[in-house]
């Protein structure tokens, strides 16, 4: 009864959805702020009716109901109760139905928290809003129901996909889906600025919140997953530039170029068009990253779905809400003039080259991940773009976005004498130096990249402290805890990407690894530790059968023991389906990282074994930048309310 009632609940938040768009753009358009009003209470139903109905699909897996055809085909009764709640979006049906949540929840929040917003913009964002979220609905409930019986259910479920029962893909799933569906809300505002035709810093004041709230969830979603790939798939890496992976990368690289781009709005009221542009675009890669993970046209180890079908019904949705976004700007654009004027050097000017290299690396990412699909289409030739390509041609201008980020950062508004903010920064210049030039002094020689990435690394880090350190003014420390947490946010969020940088660098330039046949007692001695196979057991999980090593980590010198490792390959019965277990030794700069292999013929077990410097830097950068983000968010300048009464104090036009 409960998962009928959820069905219901689906459809009539679609109704619900279809009147949120359509009465509040009449109401705008005639004048009637009662239709305005109406899109509030619209947003808020509709939310609520889509969180009763995922509360309800997350009873049918939690009580292992399978009478329900999606908790057969990814549940299973011995499934520990984590991965059973999990199951709920482990699969393409339940994790649309998050999206359309989380749709809803962020079309609820305006209506909750933008009481300040001028009635007619508001009534336009809630009503774009509802329009997306009538595509999505339509999408679930005609080609992806979640809700379907089955006439003759089983005893038992075919459990969920093993790959997917870890805690790290338990949770990267809906954060990343707060990012990807968070950039609607600056799509929304975008196109209700359109269709109004009126740009100014009050809107730049009220999209960057949103914005920034989706850029953390994205950070977050995907550190998540380079950290869940790299300790769970084996291979020992953190990123593959897999389709999926570039399919949230790059909005994550276009919301970084909208934040910087607002601000230019907000301060300065110019790059109106190009911020619009900006923001309807990062919403377009959502859409497109949910084409390419569900439609089954490119490859993925992270894919969700493989039907053409509901690829064909996703291409329409990204063809008609960006194509009609785009084509509504092709013919308002000209409105949106600019006010502010800037010379070549300036704040502005930094922040307008910081958007180029961020939106050129986006469109090489994009290229690369379509490439072989047009490739066939096209020239009817089947080629594979893997990493040599995308480190080649993404690589460059991420190095240089690194360069120039301390230096746009520093560098005043309107106009600027670039030497006086190179010669504040010449101390964190200097700290670069010496740290690249320490590290290669001390390293094998063996490649540049290293020590460069390390300086690089450095020179964000220690340009942001300067940058901090700048806005004290002569009050000195004593004003430094006192400055705005967007400023405190910004160089942590900078400060951040230097350490990420630091990490990948490190770990890809001095990585030792050890792959060989051993048996019981034997030691594999690799970059000053000692690796002993001391026995292979038999195990059993909750719901998987096991092959656990033990391992013993020790100083190749001293012998000290440092810690047992208990890397594993596990099979499970219900999916037929093995996984790699790694087992990980974490440290400040180096993570000793194990893996156990098939049984031999002659005896003995395959072990491989990585030394991988840096490794754990890759994530607390990720960490760091989304603490930045956070701290910018949390400064009351930036939150909606603030700025829209500022705005309205102005008296921003409606038409």
């Amino acid at each position: 009864m409960l998962t009928e009632l959820g069905h219901f609940a689906l459809i009539l938040a679609f109704a619900v959805a279809l009147f949120q768009t359509l009465v509040p753009l009449v109401g705008a358009h005639l004048h009637r702020p009662g239709w305005m009003a109406a899109g509030s209470a619209a947003a808020s139903v509709q939310f609520l009716l889509l969180a009763f109905a995922f509360a309800a699909l997350t009873h049918a897996f939690v009580t292992s109901d399978f009478s329900v055809r999606l908790v057969m085909q990814n549940s299973h009764s011995l499934k520990p109760m984590l991965y059973k709640v999990t199951g709920v979006w482990g699969n393409h049906e339940g994790s649309m139905l998050l999206w359309c949540l989380i749709l809803a929840l962020f079309g609820a929040s305006a209506a909750w928290f933008g009481g300040a917003l001028p009635p007619r913009l508001k009534a336009r964002v809630l009503a774009v809003q509802g329009g997306v979220g009538v595509a999505f609905l339509a999408f679930l409930i005609f080609t992806s129901n979640p809700f379907l019986r089955l006439a003759r259910p089983p005893f038992d479920g075919q459990d969920l996909n093993p790959l997917l029962q870890d805690p790290g893909l338990a949770f990267h799933p809906p954060f990343l889906y707060l990012g990807y569906v968070g950039l609607s809300m600056a799509f929304s505002f975008a196109v209700a600025a359109l269709i109004e035709g009126h740009v100014d810093a009050a809107w730049g004041r009220w999209v960057r919140p949103w914005t920034l709230a989706a850029w953390i969830f994205l950070t977050i979603g995907i550190g998540l997953g380079s950290w869940w790939a790299y300790y769970e798939l084996g291979w020992g890496g953190f990123w593959f530039w897999d389709p999926v992976e570039n399919a949230s990368f790059m909005p994550w690289l276009i919301s970084a170029a909208l934040l910087h781009s607002a601000v230019v709005v907000e301060k300065r009221e110019s790059l109106k068009s190009w911020t619009i542009l900006l923001a309807i675009i990062a919403f377009g890669f959502s859409l497109v990253g949910a084409f390419i993970t569900r439609s089954g046209v490119l490859t993925s180890v992270h894919a969700f779905a493989t039907d053409p079908e509901r690829g064909v019904f996703l291409l329409a949705i990204t063809v008609v809400l960006t194509g009609g976004a785009l084509t509504l700007f092709a013919a308002r654009a000209e409105a949106l003039s600019s006010k502010g004027v800037f010379s070549l050097v300036s704040r502005e000017s930094g922040l307008v080259l910081n958007n180029v290299l961020l939106a050129v690396s986006a469109f090489v990412v994009f290229v690369g991940t379509v490439w072989p699909l047009v490739s066939e289409l096209a020239f009817d030739r089947k080629l594979s773009v893997g990493a040599p390509f995308f480190n080649m041609a993404f690589t460059p201008f991420m190095i240089a976005l690194g360069l120039v980020l301390p230096v746009g950062a520093m560098l005043p508004w309107k106009r600027a004498k670039v030497g006086r903010v190179l010669r504040q920064l010449m101390p964190a210049a200097g700290l670069a130096v010496a740290i690249g030039a320490a590290v290669w002094a001390l390293g094998t020689g063996r490649t540049a990249g290293g020590p460069l990435g390390l300086a690089l690394g450095a020179w964000l880090v220690a340009g942001s402290a300067v940058d901090l350190w700048s806005r004290t003014g002569r009050s000195g420390a004593a004003r430094l805890l006192r400055l705005p947490r967007a400023d405190w946010g910004k160089a942590v969020a900078h400060a951040g990407l230097g350490v990420t940088i630091a990490g990948i660098a490190g770990m890809l330039a001095w990585e030792s690894e050890d792959i060989r046949i051993v048996r019981s007692g034997d030691t594999v001695t690799l970059a000053g530790y000692a690796v002993t196979l001391n026995s292979v057991a038999e195990t059993q999980g909750p719901n998987y059968l096991s092959t656990m090593a033990d391992v013993t980590l020790a100083d190749a010198d001293s012998g000290d023991r440092i810690a047992t490792l208990y890397p594993e390959k596990r099979v499970y019965p219900v999916a037929g389906m093995p996984t790699t277990e790694a087992a990980i030794d974490n440290g400040f700069l180096r993570d000793v990282y194990v893996v156990i292999g098939d049984p031999q013929e002659g005896g003995g077990w395959a072990l491989r074994t990585h030394v991988k410097p840096l490794a754990n830097w890759i994530w607390g950068g990720s960490i760091l930048m989304a603490l930045g983000g956070a701290l910018s968010l949390s400064d009351r300048r930036h939150r909606v309310a603030a700025g829209a009464r500022r705005g309205s104090a102005a008296g921003v036009p409606a038409e």
